[in-house]
């Protein structure tokens, strides 16, 4: 009775407080539309509907753009090609403002590739909010909320709704919880993608079969935005290039210039797919290096205080069957606090994140701990009859965070998620901190911020809300039909072509080859489990992908969802992009090398091979006795190891014929401490691992069942 009772009145206070810091911030807002109102009606509009009007044509050359950055001067140099970056470059060039942009890597190649891919307001933040009586955190959520309807109405073919299940195992949760989703609802306004709603067990199950149903009451549904970030990174990219900016990707930024005052007035920067340097003059200097802020902020003055502090999140991606391909779940309470995202996503599974404080780094790494702590909170929420598996994480990243303090506050304590900008003493903008789903708002305050330090002239104002980004203008949802009927394609890569390029689909689709088979006519699959195409390698070169590992990460996103996909579709990569890009021998060597790494370091395969390595040996004295004699048959020279010529004289004696580039991929998989060689220990390892779920569906094993050996090891729970 007092429990009920006590949520009854939570849910009055919780509701109150909503309606009070509504009304408060209702009475700004109002003020602000009086005194922007003939603004929006006249010139806003005006403007809007001229940059709205489909670019015809193809995108500038990277090296066009190169001699841009060496020959112009620019109202704006924008350092940083993440989203915060892309945005303030977006907004600056459509103002008006000659806008340069460069990036050490390749866009979208940080954190921005790295989130949990939700365009969100924060539940969370909401609740802390009103019970907080937080009124600056409030409207960050609201100014998060509208934000989110705007990026799915600029970029529809690249975002959608998500609804996403709270499951509730306590009846005292449900009003709790009802009243905190309401409150999102009702702070979204007319902006609410749809209204959120409670649903009975049975109904929970249907959603999600794979569910824990022990004491399950029910569940709360509510609807966020799902975006593939990446794309969308690139969208506003090139959305800016298409609009006048010049934008280059892989180009350093060695020191910041300066004139006999001290001011910033330009950067000294290196092609590092060239290898040239140049100067790029602008009159106002952007740092968007998000957790490299403080590096482009010393540049300016040495003497600054550090204002950021880098926090990983690492994400996890299963196998598509673990989650329903329309519902997501999350976790209010995981064992340590956190919050844990368990989302479809393209086809696949994503779970995440972590929080950890993390040294600065270009290739952050996930960790195996991080790892083990996601499976393990999902094991709390799927029923028992799943085996939630360490063999089934299909690639892993980290993500850092750009945790900001403010130094425009004298309270610099605590850190915020909400974006500061700073102007420093030489003139230097800086935005740091925020989160995906704010960074147009983010990069409208900065480019003001900017106009005003340094005395711009722009020829109107911001027109970014509304703006449809690159691939938005003629795209529909049943835009794929046209590519299957016209073209020939299967209905899943048209629906991926569709979704990815939005009206630029065609383009790809013209530069697809025939199959020579009946049906697909056209599209040939880089990898038969997914949907890429080979054509979309000679695209993503006219999209400025200068490396493979751009192509693998970003244009496409296969290294995020399947390592050992990555890895198998990699020699065809590079060799499209060498016939593109004019690669010799040498470079290609090189470009599969950086490739390699980039998947086996910062998508996972080394935690996944430290996993394998530190799994207990677990094996009985028989099912030793019989992985030694599989052993023996492959090692007969007893040299106590197993090569590549092992594995050769095995399949050839057996008359099985396997590709020579298949034989290294086999020994890789289950070399360990990758010395070329299969030690006896690794292969007692390799079938602890197969035991204990941690490796599953291991190929070397599969070939070596089906040349009908004698000895067999079983995995607990189901076999190899």
């Amino acid at each position: 009775m007092f429990r009920s009772k006590a949520v009854k009145i939570g849910g009055l206070l919780l509701g109150g407080s909503a309606a009070t810091l509504w009304a408060i911030d209702l009475t700004n807002e109002k003020r602000f539309k009086t005194q922007c109102q003939s603004y929006f009606r006249t010139a806003h509009a005006d403007r809007l509907t001229e940059l709205n009007k489909r670019p015809s044509g193809g995108l500038p050359t990277r090296e066009d753009l190169v001699n841009g950055l060496k020959k112009e001067e620019f109202d704006i140099l924008v350092i940083g090609g993440g989203a915060s970056g892309a945005g303030v470059a977006l907004d600056a060039q459509t103002r008006g403002l000659k806008t340069a942009l460069v990036e050490y890597d390749d866009f979208s190649s940080g954190t921005s590739s790295r989130s949990t891919k939700l365009i969100h307001g924060g539940v969370r933040y909401l609740q802390a909010a009103i019970f907080g009586f937080d009124l600056e955190q409030y409207r960050m959520v609201k100014e998060a909320l509208f934000e989110r309807a705007n990026l799915l109405e600029i970029a529809p073919h690249l975002s959608c709704p998500l609804p996403i299940m709270l499951p509730v195992y306590n009846w005292w949760q449900v009003p709790y919880y009802w009243v905190g989703i309401k409150a999102y609802d009702f702070v979204s306004g007319k902006r609410v993608l749809k209204n959120s709603f409670y649903i009975n067990k049975e109904k929970a199950m249907e959603r999600f079969p794979m569910l824990k149903k022990d004491n399950l009451r029910g569940a709360l549904i509510y609807y966020d935005g799902q975006h593939n970030d990446a794309r969308m990174n690139l969208a506003i990219i090139l959305t800016a290039i298409r609009q006048g900016a010049r934008c280059a990707n892989h180009t350093k930024v060695e020191r910041l210039l300066k004139d006999e005052n001290g001011k910033v007035i330009g950067a000294r920067v290196r092609d590092q797919v060239k290898g040239d340097e140049y100067d790029i003059k602008a009159k106002a200097v952007v740092n968007a290096t998000g957790p490299f802020t403080d590096t482009i902020r010393l540049m300016a003055d040495p003497e600054t205080e550090p204002i950021c502090a880098p926090s990983a999140g690492v994400h996890i991606v299963l196998p598509g069957y673990y989650s329903p391909s329309n519902t997501g779940l999350l976790d209010p309470a995981t064992s340590d606090g956190r919050v844990i995202f368990f989302l479809p996503w393209e086809r696949m599974t994503i779970a995440g994140t972590t929080d950890a404080r993390s040294e600065l780094t270009h290739s952050p790494a996930p960790k195996d701990q991080d790892i083990e702590f996601i499976l393990n909170e999902i094991r709390g929420y799927l029923s028992k009859d799943v085996t939630v598996r360490r063999g089934d994480v299909m690639s892993a990243w980290a993500g850092l965070r750009p945790l900001v303090k403010d130094p425009n506050k004298k309270d610099t304590a605590s850190l915020a998620r909400n974006h500061i900008i700073e102007i420093s003493k030489s003139g230097l903008v800086t935005i740091a901190g925020g989160k995906w789903t704010t960074y147009r708002h983010m990069a409208e305050e900065t480019v003001d911020a900017a106009i005003k330090a340094h005395n711009l002239k722009p020829t109107s104002g911001c027109c970014t809300p509304g703006l449809r980004l690159e691939g938005a203008h003629n795209w529909d949802p049943l835009l794929y039909i046209h590519l299957v009927q016209d073209y020939g394609m299967e209905v899943d890569v048209a629906q991926h072509l569709s979704n990815t390029y939005g009206d630029r689909a065609f383009v790809v689709a013209r530069m697809c080859k025939m199959t020579g088979k009946r049906w697909p006519i056209v599209g040939k699959k880089l990898h038969e489990e997914f949907p890429y195409l080979d054509a979309e390698i000679r695209y993503a070169c006219r999209e400025y992908a200068a490396t493979a590992i751009d192509v693998i990460a970003r244009r496409l996103r296969l290294a995020f969802l399947n390592t050992y996909a990555a890895h198998e579709v990699l020699p065809e990569v590079v060799r499209i992009m060498a016939e593109e890009l004019g690669w010799n021998s040498s470079e290609q060597r090189r470009q599969l090398e950086m490739a390699r790494t980039f998947i086996d370091k910062e998508m996972g395969q080394e935690a996944r091979a430290q996993a394998v390595s530190n799994v207990p040996l677990n094996l009985t004295k028989e099912e030793m006795q019989q992985a030694k004699e599989r052993f023996n048959q492959l090692d007969k020279d007893r040299k106590g190891h197993i090569t590549v010529n092992d594995l050769r004289r095995h399949f050839r004696e057996r008359n099985q014929k396997i590709d020579e580039r298949l034989l290294h991929e086999l020994l890789n998989e289950v070399d360990l401490n990758k010395n070329g060689e299969l030690e006896i220990a690794e292969f007692f390892q390799l079938y602890s691992g197969l035991k204990g779920g941690q490796v599953v569906q291991n190929r070397l094993v599969r070939y070596l069942d089906e040349a009908n050996l004698d000895v067999s090891v079983q995995r607990s729970g189901g076999g190899l």
